[in-house]
């Protein structure tokens, strides 16, 4: 119930479920998204809180009884989320992010080109932990409120890497946005497609990495396009200035280096994905 008007994807996924179940949602009175904490929602004069440590200390609720159970699950790499009614703790829900098909292929395929991961998330430390050793990610950042994945962005930028964001929800867009290279996930939020450069239409994260080395290869195409033209330029007009070029085979020239340019760069037709 307390998840009813949340756009979080674990609200949304505890809410499917319980539709899946057939189990009824009853209206709220009143419902309140609290960034980075979780949810505080009034129903018949009770007042709930779904959400994490953080939320629980902000609103004075004791959470010291659940502290166990709530690494144990974190330890398997759950998200774990304190329900609260009244101040009083009475649950935990726990929700374990599926790893989406090929995360660990794509993943090894970044470290192969030479491309450094980096797990930003809002999860608590252990959960972020146990998911990055399932995928192969080195580094991780957890604890990040959705405000301030930007300035870790920032912050990154500020090292000198160019910094490529992959990110699926509402609370990536600002991410998104700060990044070099934006992308979305094309089964994700519209705000997060709308931030995106580039949007993966077949969810399938190991398109990353085909697009970077579609990048470098159009890079390299275009870096030779230059050289040659150079080369041409460089040749042809001192014998131009001098009266040792012919016109006509000055045009023929001209006419070449177009072709050429073109030519190699229909190359880049035969480029193929590997997935």
């Amino acid at each position: 119930m307390a998840e009813k008007g949340s756009e979080h994807p674990l609200g949304e996924a505890i809410v499917k479920e319980a539709e899946m179940r057939r189990l009824s949602i009853p209206e709220l009175e009143s419902f309140e998204a609290i960034p980075g904490r979780g949810v505080r929602v009034a129903h018949h004069g009770d007042e709930i809180y779904l959400g994490n440590r953080a939320l629980m200390k902000e609103r004075g609720i004791d959470h010291g009884s659940v502290e166990k159970k709530l690494i144990a699950f974190e330890n398997q790499g759950k998200t774990a989320m304190i329900v609260a009614l009244n101040k009083r703790i009475i649950g935990l829900v726990a929700v374990a992010d599926t790893l989406k098909p090929y995360s660990i292929e794509a993943v090894k395929k970044l470290k192969d080109i030479g491309v450094e991961t980096i797990m930003l998330t809002g999860d608590n430390e252990r959960t972020a932990q146990s998911i990055a050793r399932q995928v192969g990610i080195d580094k991780v950042v957890a604890n990040v409120p959705p405000w301030e994945k930007a300035n870790a962005i920032d912050e990154l930028q500020r090292q000198g890497k160019v910094v490529a964001m992959v990110g699926d929800g509402i609370n990536d867009a600002p991410a998104l946005a700060k990044a070099d290279i934006g992308i979305a996930i094309g089964s994700g939020s519209d705000v997060a497609k709308e931030t995106g450069g580039i949007i993966l239409v077949k969810d399938d994260v190991r398109d990353v990495v085909g697009g970077i080395k579609l990048s470098r290869a159009t890079m390299r195409k275009i870096k030779q396009n230059l050289f040659w033209a150079l080369v041409y330029n460089a040749l042809g007009i001192p014998l131009a200035a001098i009266g040792l070029l012919n016109p006509m085979i000055a045009a023929a020239a001209m006419s070449l280096s177009s072709l050429s340019v073109v030519t190699n760069s229909a190359l880049l037709r035969k480029f193929k994905l590997e997935n």
